[in-house]
């Protein structure tokens, strides 16, 4: 299983967290750009997985279980550290931090709908969520070290702030179809 080519892809997505943040930490502007590449690389693999996956009928569940994890560990380190270097600071905290919080909510609703065999596919929103907020942390990564005429940091702050709108939204419908499967109606 773990050496499945669509595995293999997951597992590199967790192993190159470390080295993009070390990249991010010492911040220089050539840096940023290689930091950008490897994560470019990492989001790549988030959509090759899966879809090599389903294509060599290759769906694992080490797949199923890995797949969401690195994504999420890929998005939150990424995020933690472009706070900690300042990259994203003042109020465009908030929609991180509605990034993070929407993400440790819909981990634990899915581990408890998996427990009762409910099962939580991915809307299509939520899917569009995903490809801005990962459009929108590809130009925080470059922030200021990107060309002068383009508002590069800007672009990945405007970018988060939809991104976080976005998961509002898609938070609040898994919560509200969750919580049908865990509050008793009358019916019940």
């Amino acid at each position: 299983m773990l050496t499945s080519l669509p595995n293999i892809l997951t597992l590199s997505r967790i192993a190159i967290i470390p080295v993009l943040l070390v990249m991010l930490y010492f911040d220089t502007p050539l840096l940023r750009w290689l930091t950008l590449a490897g994560y470019t690389a990492a989001c790549l693999t988030d959509f090759l997985d899966g879809y090599l996956a389903r294509h060599m009928n290759d769906i694992s569940a080490l797949g199923r279980f890995l797949d969401p994890i690195a994504d999420k560990l890929l998005v939150a380190s990424l995020i933690v550290m472009l706070v900690e270097t300042e990259q994203i600071d003042g109020l465009v905290v908030i929609p991180a931090i509605v990034i993070l919080c929407r993400e440790i909510l819909v981990s634990g609703l899915r581990e408890y709908l998996a427990e009762i065999k409910v099962p939580m596919p991915v809307s299509y929103l939520a899917k569009w969520k995903t490809v801005i907020q990962m459009v929108a942390l590809g130009f925080l990564i470059v922030g200021t070290a990107g060309p002068d005429v383009l508002p590069t940091r800007g672009i990945g702050e405007v970018g988060l702030w939809l991104a976080g709108a976005l998961t509002f939204i898609t938070g609040y419908d898994y919560l509200a179809r969750g919580l049908k499967h865990m509050i008793p109606t009358g019916d019940d």
